[in-house]
């Protein structure tokens, strides 16, 4: 990305991150997060990645009502930016602490089956 993509890309990040996390989070809907906004270089469209600490159900809740609204984040987000066009909004589910989660439940099983075997020896 160039200078101006990542500036808007994080002027984007900052201000979706305080409305999703303010009006998008809780309840019955998990805590909600944006972790990345990538920007295409003619800044028409901006992907959207939303960490979602919450069960499964919450994460689809949380997904689902997010792309509802779309129209109204955007003219929200519209309000905010001093640019003339506001991008697009694809938003996407970032799973990476699901990953990091099982990744550490396999290392430490891995631990303590070799710990197991070493004290059986």
């Amino acid at each position: 990305m160039s200078i101006r993509t990542e500036r808007v890309a994080s002027v984007i990040r900052h201000e979706l991150g305080t409305m999703i996390s303010r009006e998008y989070s809780g309840g019955e809907f998990g805590f909600s997060t944006v972790t990345e906004v990538r920007v295409t270089a003619d800044l028409k469209l901006a992907k959207v990645y939303i960490s979602v600490l919450g069960n499964v159900h919450q994460r689809e809740m949380t997904m689902t009502r997010l792309a509802a609204e779309k129209p109204h984040i955007r003219a929200m987000l519209a309000s905010h930016l001093n640019m003339r066009f506001t991008p697009d909004l694809l938003f996407y589910s970032d799973t990476t602490m699901d990953t990091v989660e099982n990744l550490e439940r396999l290392i430490k099983k891995i631990h303590d089956d070799d710990n197991h075997k070493a004290g059986q020896s």
